[in-house]
């Protein structure tokens, strides 16, 4: 799962990081820091090697369907590319079928791929949204995406309740105030 090269390149990095911010990397608790925080950055940001349409072509089928297929609370957790600090929330993501659906496991997995890369929410609101509209090509798809920032709670304006919204729609999300407000709806209800 590790690149061995890449992991012991970026350890003698950190190992110098931590330097620099005036620790002992020979201290106990931090002889291992260096590696484990390479493999953490690998797994952080493993999305580079993932192409997001690809896994939803895997599993698309043809079905009639076309009411609105929603899968929502959607766990995202990425790094901002401004600090590198975690942001982290939820994803729901719908689409209205034209003949075709996806796997619903895909969607997920195109929500990780996209978010285990450096990002910033808003471009990763619309990649999101841009894929399932590229691969499925249905009537519509709508993304909102509710995340807490680390690098506005733990530095900078230090807001911990702060929450950003974003939002991206196609086709009748943006066309039809009632399939937008549908699908706000059902998000926003706890029918389970």
């Amino acid at each position: 799962m590790y690149d061995d090269k890449i992991t012991s390149d970026l350890a003698n990095h950190y190992e110098e990081v931590l330097k620099q911010i005036g620790e002992d990397p020979n201290r106990e608790g931090l002889l291992k820091t260096p590696e484990r925080v390479a493999k953490a950055m690998q797994f952080l940001t493993h999305g580079y090697d993932i192409n997001p349409d690809d896994l939803v072509k895997q599993a698309i089928f043809h079905e009639e369907y076309s009411e609105m297929v929603i899968v929502k609370d959607i766990e995202v957790y990425s790094l901002c590319e401004h600090h590198m600090l975690p942001f982290f929330g939820k994803a729901h993501v719908a689409y209205i079928p034209d003949g075709k659906i996806v796997g619903l496991s895909k969607i997920p997995r195109v929500v990780d791929a996209y978010s285990r890369r450096l990002q910033v929410q808003e471009r990763l609101t619309i990649e999101i949204r841009d894929c399932i509209q590229r691969t499925l090509n249905p009537k519509g798809v709508a993304v909102v995406i509710e995340c807490s920032h680390m690098c506005m709670q733990m530095r900078g304006v230090q807001k911990q309740n702060s929450v950003t919204t974003s939002s991206a729609f196609t086709g009748l999300f943006m066309k039809n105030d009632a399939t937008r407000k549908e699908f706000i709806n059902l998000v926003q209800a706890k029918l389970h």
